[in-house]
């Protein structure tokens, strides 16, 4: 994989609302007073009778997206992944239980605000989406998929909610040659000892640790679930068919992501040891977002001994 080469989330996802302004006329979008860092402003510019800045009120914000898509519209919503938690219990009455079709875009996820600190870092995010009975959650994994994913997202027929970074995008497709599907794991590479499953931009790290084990014997696939609600079950069962044993990594807590979802549903099929890796805490401040990475264990090295650990478990 060599160094990172990155593209900023949120400009490909400004860039990619335009368009799908163009095409779709009854989008509207909403946002907090983060027009600007959200690059929503790029969509307000060109569609502004289409655009709503509701101020710093993420609550009022869903609640209107609601009505919105109560009476034809499709709204989108887009915010700071931190902040549009404040809403959760708007998401939960107004928009889930009455099943409405909205769509929520939380920028700023993970680790990515470095300098901001805990308080701009969500790391539960995905464990409250993924709680509700009609939310579907989906975690691109760089620029190029977040293009593939926005009008998929749109076009799907629950609320959804998708969370993206700030500028940390490390590339991990080389061409957009896929095709993206809402609940449809993504192989990207093949192995036959070991399955590292993740999603998000730690898949680049992921890619680079199962390079480095291969050259030293020990042959890893690597799986995007992009989609962590609904899980592609199928995929996972044939994980669980066929590899020794599963890493998840995720730019989120260990508790309630990713891994808990492949957890719950392999623990009731085919149980299989796992390594669930995530943030055990808050973020901190930091100069930059791989600096946050190495620190809570999350980089390729990191990967690299949580498939070593467990290869130590399957032989004893």
């Amino acid at each position: 994989m060599g160094e990172v080469m990155n593209e900023s989330p949120r400009n490909a996802f400004g860039e990619q609302l335009v368009k799908e302004g163009e095409k779709r006329k009854d989008l509207v979008v909403l946002t907090a007073d983060v027009a600007d860092a959200t690059r929503t402003k790029w969509f307000a510019e060109k569609f502004p009778e289409r655009f709503i800045n509701v101020g710093i009120s993420e609550q009022n914000m869903i609640g209107m997206s609601a009505g919105l898509a109560a009476v034809g519209f499709q709204p989108l919503v887009a915010a700071f992944a931190m902040f549009l938690m404040r809403a959760w219990e708007q998401v939960r009455n107004t928009v889930c239980r009455a099943h409405v079709n909205v769509k929520i875009v939380g920028t700023h996820a993970g680790f990515s605000d470095a300098g901001d600190g805990s308080s701009h870092q969500v790391l539960e995010d995905v464990a409250l989406m993924r709680t509700l009975p009609c939310m579907s959650v989906v975690v691109p994994a760089d620029a190029t998929e977040i293009r593939k994913a926005l009008p998929e997202v749109l076009d799907y027929p629950t609320p959804v909610y998708m969370r993206i970074g700030r500028d940390y995008g490390p590339k991990v497709y080389s061409d957009n040659n896929y095709e993206f599907r809402v609940g449809e794991a993504v192989w990207l590479k093949d192995g036959y000892d070991f399955a590292i499953i993740g999603n998000g931009p730690l898949l680049w790290d992921a890619l680079v640790a199962a390079e480095k084990l291969e050259k030293e014997g020990t042959s890893v696939a690597v799986i995007n679930m992009h989609t962590v609600k609904p899980l592609d079950t199928k995929t996972l069962d044939k994980v669980a068919g066929k590899y020794s044993g599963i890493v998840t990594v995720e730019e989120h807590g260990v508790r309630g992501g990713l891994g808990s979802a492949v957890a719950e549903y392999l623990v009731q099929t085919s149980p299989v040891p796992m390594e669930i890796l995530g943030a055990r805490s808050f973020g901190k401040s930091a100069r930059d977002v791989r600096h946050i990475i190495i620190a809570n264990g999350l980089d390729f090295t990191s990967i690299i001994n949580a498939v070593k650990r467990l290869e130590r478990r399957v032989r004893r």
